[in-house]
């Protein structure tokens, strides 16, 4: 199959590395800097290039800030029937956008992202295709997806929002709280030190990502569970109350079970 991948970062690179040896493959970055390293594809600086590579699929990885614009710019070089897909962690505006075009799409969310996962060892790591668009393209994720070893979800967007509010928004939002009140350690324990690596991980994010993410309309229910537990172990600690203590620590236990 022949694609097209917009955007040479993490993920856009990463997608090139993966593709390249069973299909031909292009990417496209208006930064030479940033295709210096890609191998085995067709860089391409002008995306005016796409006319005459004529991809099947593109792979939109550019952040998540400019998706809907690198859609709008790549869209008038590339073929009608090109399958167009995303692969943004946040889907804000793209059910509608994509039934605005009327073209083939597929829609999935690696949830590998480059800032924590070990991208040479992903058989932990999970990966959601959106049930909403073409098939073909569905078909084309699911088994490079598999060849990766992951765990495939399929959820509709609205289900896709949902989760991405439960399992990002509380680990985010806790880790910002953390690091909000935190102080230099001279001495820093074990789980201190765990606890900065994750915060300097998240930070090192763009803060357009963690703000889309945070400002998911599902996102303030799970701050309201954050907050409600928050009070509740305060009240225990303010009163110094073991069994309260002892009945809060078993119901943390049993939810990570």
């Amino acid at each position: 199959m022949k694609i097209l991948i917009l955007g040479a970062g993490k993920m856009g690179t990463f997608f090139s590395d993966v593709l390249s040896f069973n299909h031909e493959v292009a990417i496209y970055d208006p930064d030479p800097q940033r295709l210096r390293f890609t191998y085995n594809v067709v860089r391409m600086q002008h995306i005016e290039e796409a006319e005459e590579f004529a991809p099947e699929l593109l792979i939109n990885a550019a952040t998540v800030k400019y998706t809907i614009e690198a859609f709008e710019q790549a869209l008038p070089h590339i073929p009608a029937s090109c399958i167009i897909s995303d692969i943004a962690s946040v889907k804000t505006g793209l059910p509608d956008y994509y039934a605005r075009l009327g073209r083939p799409f597929v829609s999935t969310h690696p949830m590998f992202g480059p800032t924590f996962a070990s991208l040479s060892n992903l058989s932990s790591e999970n990966a959601i295709i959106i049930s909403e668009g073409d098939e073909r393209g569905r078909a084309f994720f699911r088994e490079l997806y598999r060849s990766l070893h992951l765990n495939i979800c399929e959820y509709t967007f609205e289900e896709h929002d949902l989760t991405i509010a439960y399992s990002l928004s509380i680990p985010f939002a806790s880790t910002l709280v953390f690091a909000s009140v935190m102080k230099h350690q001279d001495a820093p324990g074990t789980t201190f030190k765990r606890h900065m690596a994750i915060a300097h991980g998240l930070m090192s994010e763009d803060d357009y990502l963690l703000s889309e993410i945070l400002f998911n309309p599902n996102t303030p229910a799970q701050l309201t569970a954050i907050q409600r537990q928050l009070d509740r172990l305060q009240q225990i600690v303010a009163a110094k109350d073991s069994a309260a203590m002892r009945q809060f620590l078993a119901q943390v236990r049993q939810n990570l079970k």
